[in-house]
């Protein structure tokens, strides 16, 4: 089952998950501001490769997108590590990460949730964002043959970000700021430039999920079955 994680009885894989947001050189302020707020939730699963948890997994989402709801202030961000996988190569990641994303939207279409309006349900749109709970999410995929520094983590994860968050910071002018914050910060860790970083509504953000480096060709293997 699906374990939720408590500051006070930490796992290995969640309490290195915080420890690798504490790091002074890990980029994204966002986690770190989470991660301090203590809206950064944490649940373990087993495997990414298997459907295991998918049902447990869903239900936290549609949880979280109903707390948000109510209480739409500040950065927050649910993380699922798969404690239990193997070590997969970074192709084989993004396969199980996307197997999983899509059965995670044929559940909340089996739930009865609508996508959210304020995205693009197809993956080929520069608008698109996943949608669980009525709520639009932009996934971040960890793994440890990450090719960027920043992605890498010792088991797969996945964290969702709930989208409107990034748009109340636009709307209050502060998002720009924190995106440059992030990039600088990154490239002081990596040497170089993410190629896959673009924002909302240039290209597919499904193509900076998994992490990996796709070519302009690239297919996203996923549908949202609400069309």
């Amino acid at each position: 089952m699906v374990k939720r994680e408590h500051a006070n009885a930490a796992s290995q894989a969640a309490q290195q998950f915080r420890e690798m947001i504490e790091q002074h050189d890990f980029p994204c302020v966002g986690a770190k501001s989470a991660l301090a707020r203590g809206t950064l939730s944490i649940i373990e699963a087993r495997d990414i490769t298997s459907a295991w948890n998918d049902l447990q997994i869903h239900r936290e989402l549609s949880e979280w997108s109903a707390k948000f709801s109510d209480d739409p202030e500040g950065l927050r961000s649910l993380v699922v590590i798969f404690s239990e996988s193997e070590k997969l190569s970074e192709k084989a990641f993004e396969d199980a990460l996307w197997q999983r994303l899509q059965s995670l939207a044929d559940k909340d279409h089996w739930r009865g949730h609508q996508p959210a309006p304020s995205v693009s349900s197809d993956p080929r749109d520069p608008h698109f964002s996943l949608s669980f709970g009525g709520q639009a999410y932009f996934v971040v995929g960890l793994n440890p043959a990450a090719s960027r520094p920043a992605r890498r983590f010792a088991w797969p994860a996945m964290v969702f970000n709930l989208h409107d968050q990034f748009v109340r910071l636009r709307e209050e002018g502060r998002y720009e700021r924190m995106r440059e914050k992030i990039l600088e910060r990154d490239v002081a860790l990596a040497g170089s430039v993410n190629p896959m970083i673009a924002r909302h509504g240039e290209s597919s953000e499904a193509r900076q999920y998994s992490g990996r480096e796709v070519d302009p060709g690239w297919q996203c293997p996923f549908h949202d079955p609400r069309g």
